[in-house]
């Protein structure tokens, strides 16, 4: 792939946070009066942005989701981001893509000040020139507008820019900014939900993805 920018979202593609979102998104619920025990039912809200995940997923308004939001947030900030594991052979594909003279970003709908500390925490930030996410009040958790506004912030050409995710916001996302994108399958996306927006490239695999840039 011959791109020299290259955005990464976090969440199911640079690590797997199952157990600190779904437990987190467990805790918001039971604050809530809603006792959700099977965390693996929890699974789809990794990846969305939370708030459209809360009404799409339980039926709430827009303030009964925020307050499951802030709930979330509660335990996530001190427990649940660091409930976290980078997928093996991140690194090792981050310093790869470094050494080609390629230019690493991230693009999460996770809040900014969350993705900084996992990235400080688990020591890869320094390979990414700038860590951008959302912010806490919901602006930008829409991926259309986060890619547009990080293409804006670092006059990036969208021909030489690669969007590399697991889920189908990141891949439409991309398209809408006129970007390619590489869907991942070892996140939380199935095979269909990915290959329904019609991806330029797939890699079922990390090894895939990174025999990708060999």
């Amino acid at each position: 792939m011959h791109h020299s920018t290259i955005l990464f979202d976090l969440d199911g593609t640079l690590t797997d946070p199952r157990e600190g979102i779904t437990r987190s998104i467990q805790y918001a619920l039971a604050k809530l009066d809603i006792d959700e025990p099977d965390l693996t039912k929890l699974e789809p809200f990794i990846g969305p942005p939370l708030l459209q995940a809360f009404m799409q997923f339980y039926g709430f308004d827009e303030a009964r989701a925020w307050q499951a939001v802030a709930f979330y947030r509660e335990r996530f900030k001190v427990q649940g981001l660091y409930e976290n594991l980078l997928f093996d052979g991140v690194l090792e594909m981050l310093e790869h893509l470094r050494g080609q003279g390629r230019t690493l970003y991230v693009a999460t709908s996770k809040p900014s000040v969350f993705a900084r500390e996992i990235a400080r925490h688990f020591s890869f930030d320094h390979h990414f020139k700038v860590i951008y996410g959302s912010e806490l009040d919901g602006t930008r958790t829409d991926k259309v507008e986060l890619i547009a506004h990080l293409l804006a912030e670092e006059k990036l050409e969208a021909a030489q820019t690669l969007m590399i995710g697991d889920r189908k916001h990141d891949l439409i996302g991309a398209r809408e900014n006129g970007l390619q994108a590489a869907a991942v399958g070892y996140g939380f996306g199935s095979h269909a939900e990915l290959m329904a927006e019609a991806p330029a490239y797939y890699y079922a695999t990390l090894a895939e993805l990174r025999q990708a840039f060999a």
